[in-house]
């Protein structure tokens, strides 16, 4: 991988997000006019807001692709990120995990630091994204991690079965992309998955917009599906369970979450809790009867 260039630095145009603005642009480009395209919502690439404290990276300002502390680079800033990893209860030591959309790399690299012995493969359709991996300190490619620039779709239409969890985080200005929600994607995924495995899916605002793709899970997937509302975020994240017999046993699931918590400080406990909870009021079969 080619030495990433210096990102070209302006002051934050915005008012509620102070600090400066990182660009993937040349040391030419004239500041007051990326300012405008910022504050016009016309700048078409990512960029990287740093308030001293946070990198965040944003397509536009209304929607927060991902953020990373900068202290404490590992950890997840994000709580809907943060919860996509109940996946460690259920599956405790995958070996494969495939991730669809890096973003900032933040699931990246707190997987690799808590799962050191998984074979990582982030999945990103956008070059401009990936050009910022060292801007969130995401490793360099090696034996456990491999970063691709493709069509996520097509990634696991053509992917070797045997994936242990697959996460999908795919957004961009525009919203999730719909080729990660028909059925065609959810039948490879069942395809690809172990005979265990897992689908974690993010989706970023109300499960209104979601009902063809909540379906479409459900039925491919059996009914073996739990929507989780995370309210701090305003999203909602899916779990699907690969698991012809898949009867959770919670008690279990929470012990194995304290270990977990003891570990990579997360409040496993508390989401096991609002995963059980969320599964015995079927807010999956809810969300899709409401949006029909």
């Amino acid at each position: 991988m080619p030495p990433s260039l210096p990102l070209f630095e302006i002051p934050s145009p915005f008012m509620t997000e102070p600090g400066r603005v990182l660009l993937l642009e040349p040391p030419s480009a004239d500041a007051d006019t990326l300012s405008a395209q910022l504050l016009d919502d016309r700048y078409t690439r990512p960029f990287v807001v740093d308030d001293g404290e946070h990198l965040t990276l944003y397509f536009t300002l209304r929607l927060i692709q991902s953020a990373m502390r900068t202290r404490s680079p590992n950890t997840l800033a994000l709580r809907y990120t943060q919860q996509m990893m109940l996946f460690m209860v259920f599956m405790p030591r995958p070996q494969r995990i495939a991730l669809i959309g890096l973003g900032g790399g933040s699931i990246v690299k707190f997987c690799r630091q808590h799962l050191p012995t998984a074979h990582f493969t982030a999945i990103e359709l956008d070059p401009d994204v990936i050009a910022l991996r060292d801007t969130f300190r995401v490793p360099p490619d090696d034996t456990h991690l491999q970063v691709i620039q493709t069509d996520g779709a097509d990634y696991l239409a053509n992917a070797e079965a045997g994936i242990d969890v697959l996460m999908v985080d795919a957004f961009n200005a525009t919203g999730y992309a719909p080729t990660l929600g028909n059925t065609d994607f959810f039948e490879h995924a069942a395809e690809k998955l172990s005979a265990r495995g897992m689908l974690v899916i993010n989706l970023a605002g109300d499960t209104s917009l979601y009902g063809g793709l909540i379906g479409n899970a459900l039925d491919v997937f059996d009914d073996r599906v739990i929507v989780l509302p995370i309210h701090e975020d305003g999203n909602h994240l899916l779990f699907a369970f690969n698991d012809r017999a898949f009867r959770p046993d919670w008690r279990r699931l929470r012990k194995l979450a304290v270990q977990w918590q003891d570990r990579c400080q997360l409040d496993l406990p508390s989401f096991v809790d609002q995963l059980e909870r969320a599964g015995k009021l079927r807010l999956a079969q809810r969300a899709l009867h409401h949006s029909t």
